[in-house]
């Protein structure tokens, strides 16, 4: 057939052949114009060339346009894209450990680690529909007794993703929860540890407490942490955080599109935090607790303080603070608790062992005397009357005399002066009297600074305060007088506008104890490894010497000698200390009264070494705003060392 047509083929001027369909076709169309009565012809002209063009600019742009946002989502928004997808893609759980511990010198634990649960909610996995949204947070607000509309703010003001609704869940909730737990998509139970401070309150400013991690503590992977987590927020807790703090294990979880988990992986294993042996003697702390309780009860005063130091080490064996505080409230969220002590007006969260600032009274009187000593202002056999004032001419008004007074004590010297501690003998070797000289307010705040009044002492406790020493150029330029000869006297016995924190106190007494050194208090002992048996050591603190030698030891052996006295009363008639002559081993001490702004109450200290020849412990007591002058802090100080000694 196609043989046929072939040979019928049309030959035109234009050398085209014509193909047997298009023969077909003219028919065809031929048949229906005449059929129709009208003409279907169409005239077929070619593309314009400027439209062509424009078509061809307009796919080349289309592609470049294509390629930018392909080259924009894939490099340079392919890191924040893929994170986001592995975000959807992964979710991260941790792998608990424990906290280190804390022993007391006798390895006593002080400090437990107790498994709590809570109850968080992811925002990210509740439902998009709120209809289900709403049958599921019903039904949590039913098992948890809370209002659905409480609990519904409680998840809407939340900036944050994860949502801690409950902490602690008491252990009938948690077996409903746990029950139920899978029929609540965006809810989890997460469990966590929690501090349990077992050897009670009096050691809490000590321990301290463990607080909520705030956003600006998280470490660079916050995944580490939940919103649960908690580190310390004082005392121990607080300043050996790095130590203690653990290092939760993560499983990375891997989920489908549906959410359904498809795989899990180990990403990291956990490491337990290390525990701390302290220097702390805890039954000492019990009886210094207990025995400042019954005198406080007495003399009807509300704070005290104790702090007892090692005199060759300068290892805190306790440190008190009274009122103290319930720090299991803190660490186990206890609302009301925690709000009664916020608003307690005698402030048991302050640390007044560390950050009271007080007057010291005659406290101060064996640095003064060493000072003097080491000045040559004084021999220490030389003998000053006593008859109970000294009377000073005005400067500026002749006619005007001011008497500084104190009770009758004769002939007197050095260490005599000390056990009785005599007002007019250390008026006159601190700011002079006739023929005496004395030494005047900058050597006496050379040397208390020398003795580290004045600044802190570097305890490894956060909120430590210094002291405050006066002279002459903050006078003028604070309260814009000049600097008499009264506040030179009132200085020598620890008045006037000197304060110093019973630390301070402490501290500065180590030199005299132990011959010459002014030591660091330390109040941890060695860093362990408790997770392995037996514990291993893995860092031992060693005593840190701030400075020695400042003062010769011929000249402290004085001092200790006079101290000494105030408690065997040898020479001595009116010696300030003579009760601790009753205890079972030689004790040196020396008191002090300091006034207060009012009227009538003052601050009682003693503070007291022993044995004698080879002080094992440095003891400073203080109660603040003892009614009448009364020896308050003595009896107590006598209690303690009684038991120490005999225990």
């Amino acid at each position: 057939m196609d043989g046929y047509f072939n040979k019928r083929k049309l030959k035109l001027r234009f050398a085209k052949n014509i193909e047997p369909h298009e023969i077909l076709l003219d028919r065809l169309t031929k048949r229906g114009e005449e059929e129709g009565g009208v003409s279907k012809r169409k005239i077929e002209v070619p593309l314009l060339k400027n439209i062509i063009q424009g078509f061809l600019f307009f796919s080349i742009l289309a592609l470049c346009v294509l390629f930018l946002r392909t080259f924009q989502l894939q490099v340079l928004e392919g890191e924040n894209f893929l994170a986001q997808a592995n975000e959807n893609k992964y979710f991260w759980r941790k792998i608990q450990a424990e906290r280190g511990v804390i022993y007391d010198s006798n390895l006593k634990q002080m400090v437990f680690n107790l498994l709590s649960f809570d109850l968080v909610c992811e925002k990210n996995s509740l439902p998009q529909s709120e209809i289900e949204q709403e049958e599921i947070l019903r039904e949590v607000s039913h098992v948890l007794q809370m209002d659905y509309q409480v609990l519904k703010d409680i998840i809407d003001k939340e900036q944050d993703s994860a949502v801690l609704i409950s902490e602690n869940l008491e252990h009938q909730t948690l077996i409903i929860l746990e029950t139920k737990i899978g029929e609540l998509p965006g809810f989890e139970i997460e469990q966590r540890l929690i501090r349990d401070y077992r050897q009670g309150q009096g050691f809490s400013h000590l321990i301290g407490y463990m607080g909520k991690i705030r956003k600006e503590e998280l470490r660079e992977d916050p995944e580490f942490y939940s919103i649960s987590d908690y580190v310390g927020r004082t005392g121990i807790e607080k300043s050996y955080e790095e130590v203690l703090r653990k290092n939760p294990g993560k499983i990375r979880i891997e989920r489908d599109a549906l959410g359904n988990i498809i795989s899990k992986e180990i990403i990291s294993l956990p490491e337990s935090g290390k525990s701390v042996v302290l220097w702390l003697d805890s039954d000492l702390q019990e009886k210094i607790t207990e025995e400042l309780e019954k005198e406080l009860q007495i003399v009807g005063a509300k704070s005290a303080v104790a702090v007892a130091l090692d005199p060759r080490t300068g290892g805190v064996l306790s440190l008190v603070s009274l009122p103290y505080f319930d720090n299991n409230a803190f660490s186990m969220r206890q609302s009301e608790k925690i709000e009664e002590i916020l608003n307690n007006e005698d402030k048991p969260l302050f640390n007044r062992v560390i950050s009271g600032r007080y007057p010291t009274g005659s406290t101060i009187k064996p640095l003064i005397a060493s000072a003097a000593l080491q000045e040559g202002i004084i021999s220490p056999d030389k003998k000053i009357n006593c008859q109970g004032k000294i009377t000073v001419q005005d400067f500026w008004d002749p006619e005007k005399i001011w008497e500084y007074e104190d009770r009758t004590h004769g002939w007197t010297d050095l260490r005599k002066a000390i056990a009785e501690s005599c007002n007019v003998y250390f008026y006159q070797i601190g700011g002079g009297y006739e023929e005496q000289k004395g030494l005047g307010p900058t050597r006496i705040k050379q040397y208390l600074e020398l003795f580290g009044w004045g600044e802190e002492t570097g305890i490894a406790l956060p909120g430590e305060a210094a002291g405050f020493i006066p002279d002459k150029e903050w006078k003028k330029r604070v309260l814009g007088q000049g600097w008499w000869d009264g506040d030179t006297y009132y200085l020598s016995i620890g008045q006037s506008y000197l304060l110093v924190t019973p630390l301070e106190v402490v501290t500065s007494f180590l030199p005299i104890a132990n011959n010459g050194k002014l030591l660091q208090p330390q109040v941890v002992k060695q860093i362990v490894d408790a997770s392995i048996n037996p514990m291993r050591v893995v860092e031992e603190i060693e005593p840190k010497v701030i400075r020695e030698n400042f003062i010769d030891l011929k000249n402290i052996e004085i001092v200790r000698e006079g101290m000494r006295q105030a408690v065997t009363g040898m020479n001595s008639p009116h010696a300030s200390a003579v009760s601790l002559n009753s205890l079972p081993v030689s004790a040196a001490a020396k008191t002090g009264t300091a006034e207060t702004p009012a009227e009538n109450l003052y601050h009682n200290w003693v503070t007291v070494f022993a044995p004698y020849d080879n002080p094992e412990i440095l003891l400073t007591i203080m109660i603040e705003e003892v009614e009448g002058i009364r020896a308050a802090a003595l009896p107590v100080a006598k209690e303690v060392l009684n038991w120490y000694f005999t225990k």
